[in-house]
């Protein structure tokens, strides 16, 4: 299995925390997010506004001003109103709006399954088990877009080391809130709720693989995966799951929402391969948002120099 240390994440994937978030406006935050009533409340407790940050793009020139990454960010807006979270809305316009009321607090995740210590987690106790890191990572959709977004959060693995996996533990399962009064397409059969993911036990401690609690140095937004979400990099976007409520590591390959729905078109992987066509379109470019034009699609999203060693021996053309 693949551990690698965070010195070894390139620089330019991760910068220093404090570029983005001052640590006293952070610390602030956690302190009030308990007795706050939503996200939308809490960012107007941090910035001191009648509104959400996320319509000033105060915070987009300043983050990209300080980004040392080598990619120009997704602006804060198209970040946050572009999305596909399909328990608000299957349009993607759409979303930002359905998820405006959604309340964060109280929030707990349950980690379970083949742990030595099962535990279920606060929200705001979850969010202290490591320091809050920038880590700048492209995010590639399967329908072809991508974007650029300066997450905050932590590696996962720093989680799982909490509840000490056994060593039947092969692979980790991810759930969301199943709640329809709160996510209203979930009154509709779009997709068997509540939306599961999976990933590989090593494929979860890989460092890259991140629990994000914020971008652009707030809080989370609804519409992003509030109040935490998974983000693996070097996947296809449907992998890094929204909203989790529960963790469970497992000894069999999890069952995973999409590849329930759509065995041809959707593997558990679901690693970035330009050369494994969707069924109805080609990987080999990609659009990225904000932009004119086409890119070539990077295998493993261009992350192949830290996460291609977990496939070492796979066919990654059937093993998509």
């Amino acid at each position: 299995m693949l551990v690698k240390e965070p010195q070894d994440i390139k620089s330019s994937e991760i910068t220093p925390k404090e570029v983005y978030l001052n640590r006293r406006t952070f610390m602030k935050g956690a302190a009030l997010a308990a007795s706050a009533a939503g996200t939308g409340l809490l960012y107007r407790v941090l910035t001191g506004t009648g509104k959400s940050s996320t319509n000033s793009e105060a915070a987009t020139e300043t983050a990209q001003a300080a980004n040392s990454s080598g990619e120009k960010l997704t602006s804060l807006q198209d970040i946050t109103h572009y999305n596909n979270f399909y328990e608000f809305s299957t349009s993607k316009g759409a979303v930002a709006g359905k998820a405006a009321g959604f309340v964060t607090r109280p929030w707990t995740v349950a980690v379970e399954g083949l742990v030595g210590k099962p535990r279920i987690f606060d929200i705001d106790d979850l969010m202290k088990i490591a320091p809050s890191e920038e880590r700048i990572y492209r995010l590639r959709c399967v329908e072809g877009w991508s974007m650029v977004i300066p997450w905050l959060g932590f590696s996962l693995a720093k989680l799982l080391d909490q509840v000490q996996p056994t060593s039947a533990a092969k692979y980790v399962e991810f759930v969301t809130l199943q709640d329809p009064s709160r996510m209203p397409n979930q009154n509709t059969d779009v997709l068997d709720w509540p939306y599961i993911e999976g990933l590989r036990l090593d494929e979860a401690m890989h460092p890259l693989a991140t629990l994000a609690t914020g971008l652009y140095g707030e809080m989370l937004p609804p519409q992003n995966g509030a109040p935490i979400r998974l983000v693996v990099p070097w996947k296809y976007g449907f992998k890094s799951i929204k909203s989790i409520v529960k963790i469970r590591l497992v000894d069999y390959q999890p069952s995973t929402t999409w590849n329930i729905y759509a065995p041809r078109e959707y593997g558990f992987y679901s690693n970035v391969n330009p050369k494994v066509n969707h069924p109805r379109w080609s990987q080999a470019k990609e659009r990225r948002i904000g932009e004119f034009g086409l890119r070539d699609t990077l295998p493993f999203n261009g992350y192949g120099d830290e996460a291609a060693r977990l496939y070492d021996g796979m066919d990654l053309k059937v093993n998509f």
